[in-house]
């Protein structure tokens, strides 16, 4: 890679979604300075970083509400990449369609299942079938193409401004609480200052043994 290349790839971030994503709000609230750049999948994400077309990923792992995000935690310990740091986003979910629709004329609710899982009760008391796209952005998206204001989505405010939808219904989730916990990965390590506070993530691998878990948790507390 070229001097030129390489230097716009340290200025970029990579997310997985669509913009509007919560990942795209991160990549704007931690790296307000570098280019967010969206990804189909995880693994696109990861290998912009892994063959230096990225400097950073923005990677998803747990949501406070919905737990673990599927399909990420297994291509970290291949990925190659290191962990440099960490965000936690508050996850804001509201409902929104094309302008002029009301809430009482929706049909459907649009978003990613952990777009829906933290709002059940609240859909659930608006009698809203939901459905299941394959993110809460890409939903608000698809709604803001399909301009029928039939159709709702599930989506951040961000999102809403993006596609140029009306907000029908601020903060629908259930829990005021809901966070999403990111790592910042990058292809180098990155050793941080002392005396901040940190996490530290391990990677391992157990024998097929009884009580395999239960003994590693002793040998280490």
């Amino acid at each position: 890679m070229n001097e030129g290349l390489w230097s716009d790839a340290v200025n970029k971030i990579a997310f997985q979604g669509v913009p509007g994503a919560y990942s795209h709000m991160s990549c704007q609230a931690v790296k307000p300075d570098m280019e967010a750049v969206a990804c189909a999948s995880f693994e696109d994400m990861l290998n912009e970083v892994e063959e230096g077309r990225a400097g950073l990923a923005m990677v998803p792992v747990e949501n406070s509400i919905a737990g673990r995000v599927a399909d990420i935690h297994h291509l970290l310990p291949s990925s190659g990449l290191y962990i440099t740091g960490e965000h936690f986003q508050r996850v804001n979910h509201h409902i929104m369609a094309p302008r002029g629709a009301k809430l009482d004329t929706l049909t459907h609710v649009h978003s990613h299942a952990q777009g829906l899982a933290p709002c059940r009760k609240r859909i659930r008391g608006l009698a809203l079938p939901p459905v299941m796209p394959a993110d809460t952005a890409g939903a608000a998206k698809d709604v803001a193409e399909s301009d029928d204001p039939r159709i709702g989505a599930i989506a951040s405010r961000l999102a809403a401004e993006i596609y140029d939808l009306d907000i029908l219904f601020e903060s629908a989730e259930d829990d005021i609480h809901n966070t999403t916990r990111f790592l910042l990965m990058a292809s180098q390590p990155s050793v941080p200052e002392r005396g901040n506070r940190m996490s530290t993530t391990l990677v391992f691998q157990l024998r097929r043994v009884h009580a395999a878990l239960s003994k590693l948790s002793r040998i280490h507390s």
